[in-house]
C-alpha cells in the first residue's frame, strides 16, 4: 500500500486560495469553525483595516483612459480629419467608445450616389440592415424606395439630379431596436455633420424623431412632419418613418403630401 502525503502540492494551494477569493466575492462573511463563536463576547464595534491608497501610476493605462477621454471629442477630431467618404468610413470603423459597436455585426454606412441632390436620413439599422450593412434594407426600406420612386428618385439611379443618398444617424444597430439614447446620438453627431459636408445634399429628409434630435434638436416627428426647416446650412424636411407607415397605414397620405412638397422643392 502506498503512504498518503500531508504535504499540499502548489497547485492544490493555488486552487484553494482561488476558491476562497471565489466565496468572499459572492459575499460570505462567515466561516464554519471547530468551536461556536459568543457573539455577546465580541466588542461593539471592530477597527477596520485602512486599505492603503494604489497610487494613481499604478493604475491600467485602460482605466485611467476611460476615465478622461470624452468620446464626443475622440469622434470630432477623427471626423474632422477624414476628407472623403472613405476616410470617414474608416474613421467610423475604426471608432470604439460606442457600445453599440460591440453588439452589431455591421457598421453599416451608406447607400445610393454621394452626389445626390436628396440625403435621406434615417434613425439606426435594424436586424436586415444589420446583416447586409446597407441602411433601409427591410419592409420599410422597400416601402421608403417605392415612395420616393414615385417622385422619380431611386437610389440606383447614376443621375445625381435623381438620385437618392441614404444614410442613417447610428451605423450600429441597437439591441432590440430600441432608439438611441442622446449620448449615443452625440457621439456620432460630429461623424454625421462631415458625412454631410462631404456630401453636399441639396435638400436633407429626416426620417423620424432621432434625426430629427440629431440635426435640429427637436423631437415629435408628427408635429414637426411636413415643415420646411434648416440645419447644418441645409433645407431639411421632416417625414415620418417608413417603419411608422407600416404600422398606421392611414397615414401615407400625409407622407404623399410631403413627397409632392419635396419634389416641388428640387424643381
Amino acid at each position: 500500500m502506498g503512504i498518503k502525503s500531508d504535504i499540499v502540492q502548489p497547485e492544490a494551494w493555488q486552487a484553494a486560495l482561488a476558491a476562497l477569493d471565489w466565496q468572499v466575492e459572492m459575499g460570505v462573511a462567515d466561516w464554519v469553525q471547530e468551536h461556536p463563536v459568543n457573539r455577546y463576547d465580541l466588542p461593539d464595534r471592530l477597527e477596520r483595516p485602512i486599505a492603503a491608497e494604489t497610487p494613481a501610476l499604478a493604475r491600467p493605462a485602460a482605466r485611467q483612459e476611460a476615465q478622461t477621454v470624452d468620446p464626443v471629442d475622440v469622434a470630432r477630431h477623427a471626423a474632422q480629419a477624414a476628407r472623403t467618404l472613405d476616410d470617414l468610413r474608416a474613421a467610423l470603423m475604426a471608432f470604439d467608445l460606442c457600445e453599440l459597436k460591440r453588439g452589431a455585426r455591421s457598421t453599416v454606412f451608406a447607400d445610393g450616389h454621394p452626389a445626390a441632390r436628396v440625403l435621406i436620413l434615417g434613425e439606426a439599422p435594424g436586424r436586415e440592415e444589420d446583416q447586409e450593412g446597407l441602411p433601409f434594407v427591410g419592409r420599410a426600406g422597400q416601402l421608403l424606395d417605392r415612395m420616393f420612386e414615385a417622385i422619380g428618385l431611386s437610389r440606383q439611379s447614376h443621375d445625381p439630379a435623381l438620385a437618392l443618398y441614404i444614410t442613417n444617424v447610428m451605423p450600429w444597430r441597437p439591441p432590440q431596436n430600441r432608439e438611441p439614447d442622446p449620448d449615443e446620438i452625440a457621439m456620432m453627431r460630429p461623424f454625421l455633420e462631415r458625412h454631410i459636408a462631404l456630401t453636399n445634399p441639396d435638400v436633407i429628409v429626416t426620417m423620424g424623431n432621432t434625426p430629427c434630435l440629431a440635426l435640429l434638436n427637436q423631437k415629435g416627428i408628427l408635429r414637426l412632419r411636413g415643415t420646411w426647416t434648416s440645419a447644418l446650412g441645409k433645407p431639411v424636411l421632416p417625414m415620418t418613418h417608413p417603419a411608422y407607415l407600416l404600422r398606421n397605414p392611414a397615414a401615407k397620405r400625409e407622407a404623399w403630401a410631403d413627397l409632392l412638397t419635396l419634389k416641388a422643392r428640387l424643381t
